[in-house]
């Protein structure tokens, strides 16, 4: 069994232990309890029904055979590509090429200016020590209601455009955060931290990603880790997605 593995990044070895994941997903539910955004209903995990069949044990068929209903940026981690505000179409599928990424997790108390509480980028630029490949945001407070909240209607907390600007310019390829989105609820569709994340208006970041909803327990500390942000193999902008922790020995 494989346990302790090192990578090399930019001429520097990390050591991490395979045998200690430190998950940072929320799994998906059937019904309410998942957190839930844009306005739309609760997923659904049913039997097929063909006629009188059911596809479950428990009513007599031979395996359990479910359809899954859901939206993956509505009901829970997911990761997307560009292709999620783009005319063209884009799967994250074809974006994300590697799946292992030294990543430093910050935790940032989000402030208030006027009615919205933001992420701003003199608070990364005081959190950040280094120049990882990957930045993951926990929001302050840090409550256990994140794996269930209802955030319609909510106006969340969100990056305001300089930040995600900082954040592109510092060559971070992947940016997770345990909120619905990178962006304001409702800002007419403009979407400027997405876009500027991106680099929408010059050349094209595709190998970027962004990752929402995710859940970081308080018991994880913030510091270095290897990434491993796995995802389903989904030809769409986005897709429901895994990330996990590695702490570095």
């Amino acid at each position: 069994m494989i346990s302790l593995t090192t990578f090399q990044v930019n001429d520097t070895e990390y050591t991490i232990d395979l045998s200690r994941p430190l998950d940072i997903s929320i799994p998906l539910k059937s019904g309410a309890e998942n957190p839930n955004a844009w306005y739309i209903g609760d997923p659904k995990i049913e039997p097929v029904e063909l006629g009188d069949w059911i596809g479950s044990v428990k009513k007599g068929a031979s395996t359990n055979f479910n359809n899954i209903v859901f939206n993956p940026h509505a009901h829970g981690t997911h990761t997307e590509c560009v292709g999620h505000i783009t005319k063209e179409f884009y799967s994250i599928n074809e974006c994300l090429k590697t799946f292992f990424f030294t990543a430093e997790l910050i935790s940032i108390r989000p402030v208030k200016q006027e009615e919205d509480f933001v992420i701003t980028k003199q608070q990364l630029k005081e959190k950040l020590l280094r120049k990882p490949e990957a930045i993951v945001i926990r929001t302050l407070p840090n409550t256990s209601d994140k794996l269930i909240k209802k955030y319609s209607n909510t106006n969340p907390p969100y990056l305001e455009e300089e930040a995600a600007i900082y954040l592109k310019n510092l060559g971070i390829k992947h940016l997770l955060i345990d909120q619905p989105s990178v962006d304001k609820e409702e800002d007419g569709g403009a979407l400027v931290s997405h876009n500027a994340f991106w680099n929408t208006n010059e050349k094209i970041r595709f190998d970027a990603t962004i990752t929402e909803f995710i859940y970081v327990p308080n018991h994880i500390e913030d510091g270095l880790y290897v990434l491993n942000l796995q995802i389903a193999s989904f030809v769409n902008d986005a897709s429901p997605s895994k990330p996990v922790l590695y702490k570095i020995n």
